[in-house]
């Protein structure tokens, strides 16, 4: 894919109003006090991962560089936020004319993370970075939280082909950015046309039990769908009696038909049936595709299955359990004037309850074990470390308000497929566990 297209054919609309209502107010009051221009340092990270899991991934990051580009105040923005009197006309003045054009960097797409790890850092004047917070934190926590359900069914499923099919259990437009995440968890395809018209992810599907309905007998459908599509096609052998279904399917699409789906009953068991008897008729090639409601502990409960290929929907588009990843947006330096040579000062959240955070502009650095495994995540202020220098983790997405990190979505897919080959074995369990990777901080000078 080249990259040109990422950002077509979908035109985005104007994110501007992607946001909370006290961004803009604190914007006012900011330009009232004479405040906002201080230059400021904002970082997007989690205090923890959803309870047992080892690791997060970082996903979602294509889509907030295409929000930056697209916040704009244009008249009929501006128009509502007048009508409405959310700010003063000052501040519909300054709204105007934003544009973005400080610096954003990050971890890279597809990257994995743990808790306290500076997955973005947002520099500019305070009045230009608070503005991007709700809608930086609504892409990063959906797409993540699915990125991270992904990974575990993809590294669940062993290497079997996985297809995402939750479009019509989220969102319609949840539903494209679930497709990508899926994508980039290690996903192969999507029953969502949407979400390959947008990015170019590979479509598939076929039929469901409604076509079988239609027709007076499971024969007369199955003949109606191989005359259209042709033998390679997947036929739904589960409406009424399997045996009788897949007996009927070889009968006429030949021993080259393309695969069976299951989307009922025990898996298990039946997915063992259906492939002895699909190996009698001569069917030896024809796959077998799971569906019906699986997640990384189905799918894993399926690996000595003749399975071919699973379906995921519902679990996958609501993170298997954690719809969110829980990420927050933080101030954690800014200038005491707005002189642009001030120099940063650390300023950190102190309330009890959990919600502390660590001041500081800081440095991510993965440390690596004499085998070349990932074995701590160091998150530090000030000069980094030497023996770290070539391990750091943050690279430029935007640099003076231009994107300069676009990059086709099968370099972010590979990017995971690496990062979580990098992590000790025990990453990938599926029992409850700590992150697999410890969070160490190295602090430098304060406001660094």
């Amino acid at each position: 894919m080249d990259t040109a297209d990422l950002a077509l054919p979908v035109n985005v609309p104007s994110t501007a109003l992607f946001t909370d209502q006290y961004e803009l107010t604190m914007l006012q009051a900011a330009l009232k006090a004479g405040t906002a221009a201080r230059h400021s340092v904002f970082e997007v990270f989690t205090r923890r991962l959803p309870h047992g899991r080892r690791y997060g991934v970082v996903a979602g990051t294509g889509r907030v560089l295409d929000a930056v580009e697209n916040f704009r105040f244009d008249e009929a923005v501006l128009g509502f936020l007048r009508e409405k009197a959310v700010v003063d006309e000052e501040t519909l003045d300054w709204l105007a004319g934003y544009r973005f054009s400080g610096d954003i960097w990050g971890y890279p797409e597809g990257e994995v993370y743990f808790p306290g790890s500076p997955i973005m850092r947002v520099e500019g004047s305070f009045a230009e970075c608070v503005l991007l917070e709700t809608v930086v934190l609504s892409i990063l926590n959906h797409d993540s939280a699915i990125a991270a359900a992904a990974s575990r069914m993809s590294s669940a499923a062993g290497g079997r082909p996985l297809i995402e099919m939750g479009a019509r259990r989220t969102h319609e437009l949840a539903a494209v950015a679930a497709s990508r995440a899926a994508y980039i968890g290690g996903f192969s395809s999507t029953s969502d046309l949407a979400a390959g018209f947008r990015y170019n992810i590979p479509t598939v599907g076929t039929s469901a039990h409604a076509f079988t309905l239609l027709h007076d007998t499971e024969r007369d459908a199955f003949r109606a769908q191989v005359d259209s599509l042709g033998a390679g096609t997947t036929l739904l052998v589960d409406t009424y009696d399997v045996t009788e279904a897949v007996r009927a399917a070889v009968e006429i699409a030949g021993p080259e038909l393309g695969a069976v789906r299951i989307d009922s009953g025990d898996l298990l068991l039946v997915a063992h049936r259906v492939r002895q008897q699909l190996d009698e008729l001569g069917a030896h090639n024809t796959r077998i595709v799971v569906t019906s409601d699986l997640d990384e502990y189905a799918i894993a409960s399926l690996a000595a299955a003749p399975v071919d290929a699973y379906g995921v929907g519902t679990q996958l588009v609501t993170g298997s359990g954690h719809p969110t990843a829980s990420m927050v947006y933080k101030l954690v330096a800014r200038a005491g004037t707005a002189d642009p040579g001030a120099p940063l000062m650390s300023v950190a959240k102190k309330s009890t309850g959990g919600k502390t955070s660590v001041g500081g502009r800081k440095w991510a650095a993965r440390r690596l074990d004499a085998y070349g495994v990932a074995e701590a995540e160091v998150i530090g202020t000030g000069e980094v470390p030497p023996e770290l220098a070539e391990r750091q983790l943050l690279v430029p997405l935007v640099r003076g308000g231009e994107v300069v990190a676009r990059e086709p979505l099968d370099v972010v897919r590979d990017r995971h497929a690496a990062a979580r080959a990098g992590l000790p074995l025990s990453a990938t369990q599926l029992s409850r566990g700590e992150p697999v990777l410890p969070t160490e901080y190295a602090h430098g000078p304060s406001g660094s």
